[in-house]
């Protein structure tokens, strides 16, 4: 059986994020720098993704040194930031790492689960 992988671009990608049920806001970010690469929705009320991109950047790089610190031998597959009405996923790009997914969930419309699957399936389809 000959299985075909589609491609997807940055653009397509993020719109496909941003179409998971509860999903309030997504961004693509460069954990070298913290810079936004792209970036969809919005919590309204000033939420402001740069700002969000620049802080989830210093909060994987912190649990990578703890990770190397402690020595595990694993790569980090995604980290869950649970808050009283949102979920934040940060979700490293597999083949390129330095490179992850921010995706806010609405909590109350959200199924984290799906939502986990749906993001992974979408983050193996992006072409940088």
């Amino acid at each position: 059986m000959n299985t075909t992988i589609a491609m997807s671009t940055v653009p397509a990608s993020l719109d496909a994020l941003m179409h998971i049920e509860g999903a309030r806001a997504v961004a693509l970010v460069d954990s070298d720098t913290g810079m936004l690469l792209g970036g969809l929705g919005g919590l309204g009320g000033g939420f402001d993704l740069e700002v969000a991109a620049a802080g989830n950047t210093e909060l994987l790089r912190a649990k990578a040194r703890t990770a190397r610190a402690l020595g595990l031998p694993d790569a980090i597959d995604d980290v869950l930031i649970t808050m009283t009405s949102q979920f934040h996923v940060l979700m490293p790009l597999r083949h390129a790492p330095e490179v992850f997914i921010y995706l806010v969930l609405d909590r109350e419309r959200a199924n984290l689960a799906m939502a986990r699957l749906k993001t992974r399936e979408i983050e193996k389809q992006l072409v940088l």
